[in-house]
């Protein structure tokens, strides 16, 4: 079933505790975590990682909407479009993201909360934070305000500024983005390194990997977006190279 129609067509919540549990809570009331699980389909925990993920990603979004001081109807509006939100689904999705951008916590608590949650699961949070440069670039302009809300982020999910380049690198348009730092590699590595820093990338961010780890599948077009960069990269790498 899908994620939305689950989570944001039903009356229904978590005991996650924290602000992401408060924002559930403030939404949809509280029901059984096992009756949850069931609607999506799967075990508990899967579901919970879903729902988790899910609730991330829109309180994320909404309070970077007021990064640059002004949130507009279409901010929300890319998000919908960005995620294929039904439109059955899509004045809920608009109440939600207006619960998070309206209520008083910053968004501090909410990253801290998915870090630790996801703690053992890194590539998740890369992803979660896929998801927000792509909507921060999805009117083709990044505000400077909206890159310290990301570079921000990016340090309490624990990624060093080496990482936070890489994969904001991956954002820029292709005639743009530098090979070597979407790849994280130097210029100086071996063509062997190069080959196998490719393939560990390309396996960490492959969609059916990141979905068995909890990412739903409305926000897998991320990945693939992700994957068409990385692929880019190595190939550009390659032909300069002459590597076969």
């Amino acid at each position: 079933m899908s994620v939305w129609g689950t989570l944001l067509g039903g009356a229904a919540g978590l005991a996650l505790g924290g602000p992401i549990g408060a924002l559930i809570g403030a939404f949809a009331g509280h029901v059984a975590t096992k009756k949850l699980a069931e609607k999506i389909g799967g075990p508990v925990g899967e579901a919970t990682e879903k729902i988790t993920f899910t609730i991330g990603v829109i309180a994320l979004s909404a309070k970077m909407a007021k990064a640059d001081g002004r949130v507009t109807r279409d901010e929300i509006n890319v998000f919908r479009q960005a995620f294929r939100v039904p439109d059955s689904e899509s004045r809920n999705v608009g109440r939600l993201f207006d619960l998070a951008r309206q209520e008083a916590t910053g968004y501090e608590p909410y990253a801290r909360q998915l870090a630790r949650l996801f703690r053992d699961q890194p590539v998740v949070l890369e992803e979660l934070l896929d998801i927000l440069f792509h909507i921060a670039m999805a009117d083709g302009i990044m505000h400077p305000e909206e890159e310290k809300f990301l570079e921000h982020v990016a340090r309490l999910f624990g990624f060093d500024q080496t990482t936070y380049q890489r994969i904001r690198e991956s954002h820029l348009g292709k005639d743009k983005r530098d090979p070597y730092v979407v790849l994280g590699v130097e210029r100086t590595a071996t063509d062997q390194e190069i080959k196998s820093r490719y393939r560990k990338l390309i396996k960490e961010h492959h969609p059916d990997l990141l979905m068995a780890k909890g990412v739903p599948e409305e926000f897998i077009e991320v990945a693939n977006e992700k994957l068409a960069a990385i692929n880019e990269a190595y190939d550009r790498i390659a032909k300069e190279r002459n590597i076969r």
